[in-house]
């Protein structure tokens, strides 16, 4: 095995600093007021702002701490009945979801056979998406079967909506789905 004294020192310093912990433990010591005034320390100014995780269909409540408007802090709401506060991987990721410099917050658009993507204004790319679903349905819209049987159906469209959307939203999406006559409606939690 090649050591350098680099690697060295980093493998010491890490093989001391656990076996101090482990002794401090192993003697009774516990770390949770330290711990829980380092907690304090990181969240005491902060408002905290109930929420909802944005991941699964669980729902996990969660609690947003912001210090002027700025979002320091995103953690498991304990006064949640079903999750009691814990979060799983994704859940304790959300506040780097939201402060990731990767994270798309302009519409991005590139047009068929086109190299580049070119950015677009929300109005036009709204009213492209309107465009594009009046043109599918239109094309494909099926008033009646062969037999005469009334359907007013198109099986061009597929919804795929998102376990934490809320239920005033989920009842105007399926209000619109269902009057443009889409049938394939699906939601990602059962997926």
């Amino acid at each position: 095995m090649d050591l350098s004294r680099r690697d060295f020192f980093n493998l010491s310093a890490g093989a001391l600093t656990g076996t101090a912990l482990g002794g401090l433990a192993g003697l009774g010591v516990s770390l949770a007021p330290t711990l829980a005034r380092a907690q304090e320390a990181r969240i005491k100014h902060a408002k905290a702002t109930p929420s909802v995780c944005p991941y699964c269909s669980v729902g996990c409540a969660t609690l947003v701490h912001t210090v002027e408007g700025k979002i320091v802090n995103i953690e498991g709401d304990p006064r949640s009945p079903h999750s009691e506060g814990a979060l799983c991987p994704k859940g304790a990721a959300i506040y780097q979801l939201h402060i990731n410099p990767n994270r798309a917050t302009k519409v991005l658009h590139r047009a068929p056979g086109a190299a580049e993507w070119e950015i677009w204004g929300l109005d036009r790319a709204m009213d492209r998406v309107a465009e594009l679903v009046k043109k599918t349905r239109d094309e494909t819209f099926v008033e009646r079967l062969e037999n005469g049987k009334l359907v007013n159906s198109t099986t061009a469209i597929f919804s795929l909506g998102g376990a934490t959307l809320d239920n005033e939203w989920n009842h105007i999406q399926q209000k619109l789905l269902r009057g443009l006559g889409v049938v394939a409606i699906e939601n990602q939690a059962r997926i």
